[in-house]
């Protein structure tokens, strides 16, 4: 067996003696027998759900601050700023260059510092503050600066509430909690278009400001005042949070210990916190997972361009953005399924790649027609392309599963290098390619295919890794099956 390859075990084998299980009469004793720890469980999980869900209203304003962009195209930023030829598409790409910067820096510090409730929310106000200096900006200059520290800022906060859902909840309950995170994303896309109709028709020319200024200004004053209530709700860490019990504190922490086999803090960090830094950078899983999410993005360029495909079906700019709504509302109920059942059946494979294949018929349905009714269709089956999109980073914070050292760095690398396909799918929609968009269809079937087969290598990886684990509690007599990598 080669180095590396010892190195991926080393990191999830179970370390208790033979014969010895993590969740057998001790962890049920030590809580005053088995249904006193059942009912302590639940009660903790309740807690932390509760003031977990407030990570849905924190991406419903970090995505409607991230693309409120596209709605102001509809109304005039294009002409405003003076734009000319791909500066449009380079406002969006510079977003993610801010990403890809401070994403693995972040998650760092995040892991060192123990203190998640501070800074998730004081990023937040800082790109709400962001948010409005954007209103302000006269030139493309001005709004590329403001759109380059929007992602500089916007960083710490994706890969940051990975790392926090993974330090609470096991990989059973996970992809659930990601899910009901990525709502947000999904009802900012359902419902942002109905607040930017809205103030984009009732506050034009208010103050002397044009209606898409005013958006950028309301967006952010939202987030600011968000982000302060956030700092008393959101937890800490099991082991820095202060308002737990001493009970559900160690419950809490040994919940995590008996999920992978192995302790969460002390018993897997040696070398540093800059160790796992080390460990997620030779690991190929990572590399392989930050292109696999690239191409993803790549395909799901068209969800930043919705509201202009939306237009090519001839209506007026209120209604294109109302017609936004329905393909996402559609795709909330589809995520939330896909979502519940993967970690119901501890399946992934299947339950990413189905939707996206469903993206794919939905682009070529757009290749084949101009047909208006054919080409909405098209739009709800391309917005289902999404529904996969939580339980993808839920197998990636699967894949990785101690030091938490190293999966702060996994989730924060895979997901900073997937934003190169957030600058490529920038410009993958130039206006000379419309109204029928058939080169840019092209290319998202291309990389949601090439996607789906990288998904499928990488499933066939862990079901050998899995093999190997159980030839290597075989050798040494074990009981009591150990850690597995979810397929």
């Amino acid at each position: 067996m080669s180095s590396s390859k010892s190195a991926s075990l080393i990191d999830v084998t179970v370390t208790s003696v033979v014969g010895h299980d993590l969740t057998s009469e001790d962890g049920g004793t030590e809580y005053g027998g088995h249904e006193a720890r059942r009912r302590l469980e639940r009660r903790l999980v309740r807690k932390i759900d509760l003031r977990m869900s407030i990570l849905v209203i924190l991406f419903i304003l970090n995505i409607m601050d991230r693309t409120n962009i596209a709605a102001a195209r509809q109304r005039g930023l294009e002409t405003d700023l003076g734009l000319q030829g791909q500066e449009y598409a380079t406002l969006l790409s510079i977003l993610y260059v801010g990403f890809m910067i401070m994403q693995v820096p972040s998650n760092m510090f995040l892991n060192r510092l123990g203190k998640p409730s501070i800074y998730l929310p004081t990023a937040m106000a800082l790109w709400g503050v962001i948010n409005i200096l954007t209103g302000i900006t006269k030139d493309f200059v001005g709004a590329l600066l403001a759109r380059f520290f929007l992602g500089f800022v916007e960083a710490a906060f994706f890969p940051g509430t990975l790392f926090l859902l993974s330090k609470w909840y096991k990989r059973g309950e996970l992809g659930g909690r990601i899910a009901l995170m990525f709502y947000g994303i999904f009802i900012s896309n359902a419902f942002g278009a109905l607040v930017a109709s809205g103030i984009l028709d009732g506050m034009d020319g208010k103050l002397g400001q044009a209606a898409w200024r005013w958006l950028f200004y309301i967006d952010g004053s939202l987030t600011i005042l968000v982000a302060l209530c956030a700092m008393f709700i959101l937890p800490d860490f099991p082991s820095t949070t202060t308002w737990l019990s001493e009970e559900e504190r160690s419950l809490a922490m040994r919940r995590m210990e008996e999920d992978a086999g192995v302790g969460d803090e002390d018993e897997t960090e040696e070398g540093g916190h800059l160790a796992g830094l080390q460990q997620a950078l030779r690991d190929w899983k990572v590399w392989w997972l930050a292109l696999l999410i690239t191409n993803y993005n790549i395909s799901l360029s068209c969800m930043a361009y919705f509201p202009t495909l939306s237009a090519t079906m001839g209506f007026k700019p209120t209604v294109t953005l109302l017609l936004c709504t329905p393909p996402f509302v559609i795709t909330l109920i589809v995520a939330f399924a896909v979502s519940r059942h993967s970690d119901k059946t501890g399946e992934r494979f299947h339950h990413i790649t189905v939707p996206i294949f469903g993206g794919i018929v939905g682009s070529v349905i757009a290749i084949c027609t101009m047909n208006t009714a054919a080409r909405y269709v098209s739009l709800f089956l391309m917005a289902q392309s999404c529904a996969g999109y939580a339980v993808l980073f839920t197998w990636v914070s699967n894949s990785f599963p101690r030091p938490p050292s190293k999966r702060a760095v996994a989730l924060a690398l895979v997901n900073a290098f997937s934003q190169l396909g957030g600058i490529a799918g920038s410009y993958v929609w130039p206006s000379a390619w419309g109204p029928t968009y058939r080169k840019s269809y092209a290319i998202c079937i291309s990389t949601a295919g090439c996607m789906i087969v990288m998904c499928y290598v990488f499933k066939l990886h862990l079901a050998r890794l899995n093999r190997e684990l159980d030839g290597e509690e075989a050798e040494k007599g074990v009981k009591e099956r150990g850690f597995r990598y979810l397929l």
